[in-house]
């Protein structure tokens, strides 16, 4: 496995511009030499997406297991060894890519290879998706096969992708989190108007002044609490196995009039915890003035937005225009949008596997803050469990890591895993009934 994650770092994937393909001929040709069924998908050679599948027993409903091969870019970040050599140091393998998400490919194929070698065949078929182009919004990929060739997904109701199973520490407490719910992307696009002029001259107020006004207030005052199902259920999971005084605590951060506060008092563990309460609006780019002498008449603000589920743009608009006043053009440029409720039915099995792997683990749904390629799949009805489960030392930080520089993966992780998949797509069609 240490090999093969190697190899797949070493296929320089930055998306922009992606290049794909090569990565994924190679996967192609080792699933080809095992014997399994796989074909090549998507709109060019350069950005296919491949489709594999795992004979099952025929008794159940077909799986699906999915990832991405394209990364996000390392320019600008400074890195204690190179980004794309796939060295392995200290137990870890080092290199973009590594969690996000090629290191869970490599646990996605080891445990189909596996299941393939030792000719374990599953209830029901199983089925692979690695595909392009996740990391600029799936269109070349995912959302090329839901809208091209959605017939290859038939009968799958549920699947495994990214992101969640990773372990997280609370005191003496060790959880994973899995993402069973996501919020939506919906960008935004403000317009600040001004007086424009000769550079000279004095134009009050003008667009840049409003537009420092404007970055403040969203800077200094955070949307309104929401409490959804799935943050209660999981905030719910947490605290009962938490002891006095950090299970009540817990517990406040659900009453929306304490919140905040709780948050706050929370620090760093409360900055994580934010985003799942809140629909979020953070800056990312500004657009203004073409001339150093010409005061400018209009500067762009383009917000990068994330709904909780069950929320449409037009509450983000609203609840945005309540921070930063009237008077401000509000376009969406782009929502994905997303299911407003998740089916739990087969969060039992995921749970069972991960006791089986880790007693002392605590399994719990998540609603992840960012959003993932499972939006995509849920247009076909098929329900994505954020699981690529990896124990993770204490003190690992690994929010810190994904996008960031000196990603790397333990090997220990990454082996623990393959496992986890493997023993799960033995059970993946046992669909737990009566649990919601």
């Amino acid at each position: 496995m240490v090999e093969l994650l190697q190899r797949l770092v070493r296929f320089d994937t930055t998306n922009p511009p992606g290049n794909e393909g090569e990565c994924l001929r190679y996967i192609h040709g080792l699933l080809v030499e095992a014997g399994i069924e796989v074909k090549l998908l998507g709109p060019s050679h350069r950005r296919p997406n491949l489709l594999a599948r795992l004979e099952g027993r025929g008794t159940a409903p077909p799986f699906l297991m999915y990832g991405h091969v394209d990364v996000v870019a390392t320019v600008g970040q400074e890195w204690a060894q190179p980004p794309f050599e796939a060295r392995v140091d200290d137990g870890f393998v080092w290199g973009r890519g590594t969690l996000d998400m090629k290191g869970g490919i490599v646990m996605m194929l080891s445990a189909l290879l596996r299941a393939k070698s030792e000719d374990s065949r599953p209830p029901g078929e199983i089925l692979l998706a690695l595909v392009s182009d996740e990391e600029a919004g799936g269109d070349h990929g995912a959302k090329f096969l839901v809208e091209n060739h959605a017939d290859l997904f038939d009968g799958v109701g549920h699947a495994i992708g990214e992101f969640g199973g990773f372990s997280f520490h609370i005191g003496r407490r060790r959880f994973y989190p899995i993402m069973v719910a996501e919020k939506q992307a919906c960008w935004l696009r403000l317009k600040v108007r001004g007086p424009s002029g000769h550079g000279s001259l004095s134009h009050r107020p003008g667009a840049m002044a409003h537009l420092s006004s404007v970055l403040k207030k969203l800077e200094e005052h955070p949307l309104p609490v929401h409490v959804t199902p799935v943050t209660r259920r999981m905030i719910e999971a947490i605290a009962s196995v938490l002891p006095f005084p950090a299970s009540p605590v817990f517990k406040s951060m659900l009453n929306s009039a304490l919140t905040a506060s709780v948050l706050k008092l929370m620090g760093e563990r409360g900055r994580l915890f934010s985003p799942l309460f809140r629909n979020t609006v953070n800056a990312t780019m500004v657009k203004g003035g073409r001339k150093i002498n010409v005061t400018p008449g209009d500067v762009v603000l383009d917000l990068d937005g994330r709904l909780l589920p069950g929320y449409t743009p037009d509450d983000l608009v609203s609840e945005v225009r309540g921070v930063i006043g009237g008077g401000i053009e509000a376009e969406v440029v782009r929502f994905d949008p997303g299911p407003a409720a998740p089916d739990l039915t087969f969060f039992p099995n995921i749970r069972e596997v991960m006791r089986q792997m880790d007693p002392e683990g605590v399994p719990v749904p998540m609603l992840l803050p960012a959003s993932t390629d499972a939006r995509h799949f849920a247009r076909l009805g098929i329900q994505t469990y954020g699981f690529l489960p990896m124990r993770l030392p204490p003190g690992f930080n690994f929010s810190e890591l994904i996008h960031g520089p000196n990603e790397r993966i333990p090997i220990d992780a990454l082996t623990f895993g393959a496992e986890a998949i493997y023993q799960l797509l033995a059970i993946c069609n046992d669909v737990s009934a009566g649990e919601s």
